[in-house]
């Protein structure tokens, strides 16, 4: 039997039915897009508080409020301006900020003392403790020095917190046509983080694109310092490869970019803000 198509609908059914299929269409045309690739997570920012050091031995809290204000996300401290772990968590806490690692000198990572510079950092929430500078007169000193940091990242893996050395310019100076940089990082585990400076890398004479090439993956903190330049130049003002240092920084599993600004300008508080805004302008917040 052959059915009759009906030609009966009122006015209400045929709005409704249309209402429907339009509802679907945009059910449909809403759905998300299951093979989209997920968008690329940004590493958060951080700030070495040395930047702003004097302001800090004044009034820590007040600049750790400033700072948060500003939109960062963690600091790294170069000392404790004379207050307690405690103290500073709450500081930091108060300020929804973090700890993103700690500069502590060599002796406070050796024998006894290296207790306390633990459970101070524990308190902190803080698992970076990187050692700012070190200095040896021949290779042999160098390969001397990398031993104990790979027994010192030994000893804090036990600990959940790992160690690292951090750049500066006197780094790049040659041994044997070798130079201090590749002769510590050659000769230490991945584990030991690879404390890039750029700004101090460039200070020496040496490339942070080659060396962050060279050594992938250890970085999982980077001072991001702007080189060259006018004297008041900022993140992006200078001579420093931004878009190639952040590319490989984001494919090597860098965890925290931090920044650091020395310029010796009237105004450290104002400065590191303008280099967070420089950051965002560039897309990295």
């Amino acid at each position: 039997m052959k059915i009759k198509p009906n030609h009966s609908l009122n006015r209400r059914q045929f709005v409704r039915l249309s209402l429907g299929g339009l509802g679907a269409l945009a059910c449909h045309q809403s759905l998300p897009d299951l093979h989209a690739a997920p968008a690329a997570k940004k590493i958060p920012i951080g700030v070495q508080l040395y930047s702003v050091r004097h302001q800090c031995a004044k009034d820590v809290a007040g600049v750790l409020e400033a700072i948060g204000k500003m939109g960062y996300k963690g600091v790294e401290y170069a000392g404790y301006y004379d207050k307690s772990a405690k103290e500073l968590r709450k500081l930091m806490d108060d300020n929804g900020l973090v700890c993103c690692g700690t500069h502590a000198q060599l002796k406070t990572l050796t024998g006894d003392a290296l207790k306390g510079t633990i459970e101070f950092n524990r308190v902190l929430g803080n698992k970076y403790l990187i050692c700012p500078s070190m200095s040896a007169p021949t290779k042999q000193g160098w390969l001397e020095k990398a031993k104990f940091f790979n027994d010192l990242a030994d000893t804090l893996k036990a600990e959940g917190m790992v160690t690292g050395y951090h750049a500066h310019g006197g780094d790049f100076k040659k041994y044997d046509d070798e130079t201090a940089w590749d002769i510590f990082f050659g000769n230490t585990k991945k584990e030991v983080v690879m404390q890039m400076d750029t700004g101090n890398a460039m200070g020496g004479g040496a490339d942070p694109v080659e060396i962050l090439k060279k050594y992938p993956g250890r970085a999982l903190t980077i001072h991001l310092k702007e080189h060259g330049g006018p004297k008041e130049a900022v993140i992006g003002g200078g001579q420093v490869n931004w878009p190639e240092v952040f590319k490989l920084c984001e494919a090597g599993g860098t965890e925290w970019y931090i920044v650091e600004h020395e310029r010796g300008g009237p105004d450290p508080v104002g400065d590191i803000k303008r280099c967070f805004e420089a950051l965002k302008a560039m897309g990295k917040v």
